[in-house]
């Protein structure tokens, strides 16, 4: 990313310079040309971008019989963990939470749809999360983001990028569902006004190199929002499920206790029968190919690559993700894993653990806090999703547009991950398409054979949606 905030960070007290000087010394923070301040703006910038987790998850969880005071407490301890170990160990600026996406793949299609009991569910979660464990600590998904060629890399962080856009206009009910023409654009009303409105006074802000803009846009869309469903407009849109609901800006009390009564409500005996393997498997590759992804993405498009190229710190953040991904059963929530709107803390300029770890303890509160969760309303993210999505599509002019063999799983990578609202299946799909391409064009050995083996999975992948 080109826009990095510059600011010179204001001398620190003699109380504080001790403080600064450690955090600087053990996340190396000067040396990746950030300051503490910018750090902890970009720590603010990703929990609130992320924030939505704390309910949209415990809400789908509650589909599938967990309670949703249980499933708040499992997200928060999750993303606390998961966060402040990728911080502090991995010193990497990546978050890491209960995934959106396989949370529904638990709840509607395995124990609403395919009715196996909530606690072998969970054992499922949990044994998926041993494998991960083991492919972590044993190197392998190193060995496969190796084998995994630069300009699909390129290809992949550019459609995570649109991907993290759709979902911001898609946040703002920008863009809609429209039978003649798939998607289009909404009748404009006082949430797209709001969300316009919003979008330009953050990209002021970030144009400007306003320290903490991007937290900032969020907060000022979200002042923006509170006079819809009050004075003017409706924002009952964005309560389905409590129609009666019109205001954006809600305010649903200050706490409420936690809740710890399905931890540890998990059967791994059940879920090792037979019958069950194939869901052990869809959640492990799953997890593999979204964290894989993710990594990639963030990496290209921020430039966190080490001295050979690969993502900083690699082998470190796969083994938290995976640990974050094996607790999370025992926790009682679907598996965890690293999030792309770490992309929102990135863009503000922070490039080391310390914003991890601020994202990670601005979770713990909200063990009492949700509720206040719901003063921040989805179309205030929506400004800040939409310019990270711009500044990770960057690496696109770095694809060899030339070599159509490296290309055109490239451009598939791009437009499927959006498209099929998947990053598992867009880039599933263009993996299969790289190997096919290579091994029709009759350049089969430019293939590494772990890719080969990738390809395989991915194939059943995909088979398992169909």
């Amino acid at each position: 990313m080109n826009i990095q905030n510059k600011t010179v960070e204001a001398a620190p007290s003699p109380e504080t310079s001790w403080l600064h000087a450690l955090l600087d010394r053990y996340f190396q923070i000067s040396r990746f040309g950030s300051t503490v301040r910018t750090e902890i703006f970009a720590g603010l910038t990703t929990f609130l971008a992320a924030s939505y987790v704390i309910v949209v998850n415990p809400s789908i969880l509650a589909h599938a019989g967990i309670p949703f005071s249980a499933g708040v407490t499992a997200t928060v301890l999750v993303s606390f963990i998961g966060s402040c170990a990728m911080g502090l160990y991995a010193r990497s600026p990546i978050l890491v939470a209960p995934g959106m996406g396989i949370n529904a793949l638990f709840a509607y299609t395995m124990v609403v749809g395919a009715k196996v009991p909530l606690e072998v569910a969970l054992g499922c979660v949990f044994w998926a999360g041993v494998l991960f464990t083991i492919m972590a600590f044993f190197n392998l998904r190193q060995t496969i983001i190796e084998a995994i060629p630069v300009d699909l890399r390129y290809g992949i962080a550019c459609g995570i990028g649109l991907f993290i856009a759709l979902i911001g206009l898609e946040n703002a009910k920008f863009i809609v569902a429209n039978p003649d023409t798939i998607v289009g654009l909404t009748q404009f009303n006082p949430v797209t006004l709001t969300s316009i409105a919003g979008f330009v006074l953050t990209v002021a802000l970030v144009v400007r190199r306003v320290p903490g803009a991007m937290m900032a846009g969020m907060i000022l869309t979200t002042i923006l929002a509170i006079p819809i469903g009050r004075w003017w407009g409706d924002g009952s849109a964005f309560w389905p499920e409590t129609p009666d609901v019109h205001t954006l800006v809600n305010w649903s009390g200050f706490s409420a206790a936690p809740d710890f009564s399905f931890v540890g409500q998990i059967d791994l005996l059940g879920a090792l029968n037979l019958i069950y393997l194939p869901f052990i498997f869809v959640f492990l590759f799953t997890n593999f190919i979204e964290a894989l992804s993710t990594f990639l993405g963030l990496a290209e498009a921020a430039d966190l690559k080490d001295e050979i190229g690969m993502p900083r710190n690699i082998r470190e953040s796969m083994h938290v993700d995976a640990i974050a991904a094996l607790i999370s059963a025992p926790l009682g929530t679907s598996p965890a894993t690293v999030y792309l709107e770490s992309g929102a803390g990135i863009q503000q300029g922070g490039r080391t653990g310390l914003v991890a770890l601020i994202a990670g303890l601005l979770f713990l509160p909200f063990l009492f806090l949700s509720p206040l969760l719901s003063l921040v309303p989805a179309v205030a993210t929506a400004p800040v999703l939409i310019l990270t999505g711009l500044f990770m599509s960057e690496p696109i002019s770095n694809i060899r547009w030339s070599a159509l063999d490296e290309a055109i799983p490239a451009f598939l990578a791009i437009v499927l991950i959006p498209l099929t609202f998947s990053i598992t299946l867009g880039l599933s799909l263009a993996i299969i398409a790289y190997v096919l391409i290579k091994l029709v064009c009759g350049r089969a050995r430019d293939v590494r054979p772990v890719m080969w083996f990738v390809a395989l999975l991915a194939a059943a992948l995909v088979a398992q949606t169909q």
